[in-house]
């Protein structure tokens, strides 16, 4: 057994799990926050309504989303502790700052959505809403800072065998640093509005709740096509700063394998790195060029410019990326699909809409994981790209039948935290659905 690779698994293992949760919350606070806006605008009770169920939701995922996430803080000392010792000094800063500034807010004022809607005045609670959106992308921020300064590394100089921080500025705002973030909290909205328009589906077809669903589905559908076309533009941006920073990773992204002026985007085909081509191919040609330079004549750096050894696994990063460019384009088609039933009234009673929304739901969350699968396996072999290696970085004490056992307890562990998230959203889901509608005995089931 291979004490690195099982590390790798264990890592890949906890950051997948915890990434279910914090795109959620992020955009759910935000859906929540306008409701909370809403309501203080029209003085309706059916908003403020809403928002108690969205407020139990959020509160499930982000307790479940803190407890997966601690282990990880963990794993830098255990299994990546010759990583841990080359950056600490630079990669400690902006956990240290998502703590204090940003996880603090965030749960602080959690609480006060979850017990002071009674204890607190409206203003104060509004407020609330609005701080824990913010803490929870604040918090974001410093994690992405963090991860973007491994993919293109800035403001720092090398001391002995350390990497050590030179200017906390160019650290912070490192090249990958805001299209990353741009790209992922926009993907927090998506996930959060589909979210909400799956739900909301889900109790119109059921005939349960069906104005406190409606509205919530108008919202969540809102905020959902705006994030989905915004994200195209996002996405691009993103795409472009690959192609600069990390260009073996943009031709295994595309499976560009020779050096290629006018280079063709790839619609579909079947990767062969061992022989370094692409069979049963589509592709547009100097597509990919126009995109990427705006030249459609351009050159692309195929894989052939770079070492083998420094290549990413071609397949992995080549069939994660392909499928997330579709289900996002299919985001767009079917919000905006929704957005003219809303205009013509008839969202709330097409059943056929209402069913994809419900099947809608979860794909979020798998183009969220293909998205990190395609950053973090793109970077390879480098766990610092161009700076260390990943194989140079794990421990060299740990032994592999630990880290075995360990990766087993933490997937039978997350087995039983996500069954729990299931079962606690499924019963709060039955609760507000049980209750009648009117506004003061809705209010006292809560």
């Amino acid at each position: 057994m291979d004490a690195v690779l099982l590390s790798r698994i264990q890592f890949g293992v906890t950051v997948g799990f915890h990434f279910i949760f914090p795109p959620l919350t992020i955009g759910l606070a935000w859906i929540i926050y306008f409701m909370q806006r809403r309501f203080h605008q029209t003085g309706e009770l059916i908003y403020q309504q809403m928002s108690r169920l969205w407020v139990r939701l959020l509160a499930i995922s982000f307790v479940i989303g803190v407890a997966s996430g601690i282990v990880m803080e963990f794993q830098f000392g255990t299994n990546w502790a010759e990583y841990s010792r080359y950056v600490g000094d630079i990669f400690g800063a902006p956990l240290a700052a998502e703590g204090i500034l940003a996880f603090f807010l965030e749960s602080a004022f959690i609480g006060v959505l979850i017990w002071g809607e009674n204890r607190v005045s409206p203003t104060l609670y509004r407020l609330s809403s609005l701080l824990v959106a913010v803490g929870a992308t604040l918090s974001a921020f410093w994690i992405i800072v963090a991860n973007s300064w491994m993919q293109t590394p800035a403001g720092y100089h090398i001391v002995g065998s350390r990497a050590e921080l030179t200017n906390f500025f160019q650290a912070v705002f490192n090249p990958s640093t805001l299209p990353r973030y741009l790209h992922t909290i926009d993907a927090s909205f998506i996930t959060g509005a589909f979210f909400v328009v799956g739900i909301s589906a889900w109790m119109l077809l059921k005939n349960r709740q069906a104005e406190m669903a409606g509205k919530s589905l108008r919202i969540g559908l809102v905020v959902a096509v705006i994030a989905c076309v915004v994200q195209l533009f996002l996405g691009h941006y993103h795409a472009v700063q690959v192609a600069n920073t990390q260009p073996a990773k943009l031709a295994a992204m595309e499976a560009v394998f020779e050096d290629e002026q006018g280079a063709s985007l790839l619609l579909f085909g079947l990767v062969d790195p061992e022989n370094r081509t692409v069979n049963n191919k589509i592709a547009v040609p100097y597509l990919l060029s126009w995109l990427i330079t705006g030249e459609p004549h351009a050159e692309i750096k195929g894989l052939n410019s770079f070492p083998e050894t420094d290549w990413p696994p071609v397949k992995v990063v080549f069939y994660s990326y392909r499928p997330m460019i579709i289900l996002g384009g299919a985001f767009i088609l079917f919000t905006l699909w929704g957005l003219w039933l809303l205009k013509g009234g008839t969202v709330y009673n097409n059943r056929l809409f209402l069913r994809l929304a419900m099947i809608a739901l979860p794909l979020p969350f798998i183009v969220n994981q293909l998205g990190w699968i395609t950053a973090e396996v793109g970077r390879q072999p480098w766990i610092v790209y161009g700076l260390l290696r990943t194989a140079d970085a794990a421990s060299v004490n740990v032994p592999a039948a630990q880290i075995l056992a360990s990766l087993v307890m933490f997937v039978l562990i997350y087995i039983l935290l996500l069954g729990l998230w299931i079962f606690l959203i499924a019963k709060e889901l039955k609760s507000v659905s049980d209750a009648n509608v009117n506004g003061k005995e809705v209010a006292s089931a809560w």
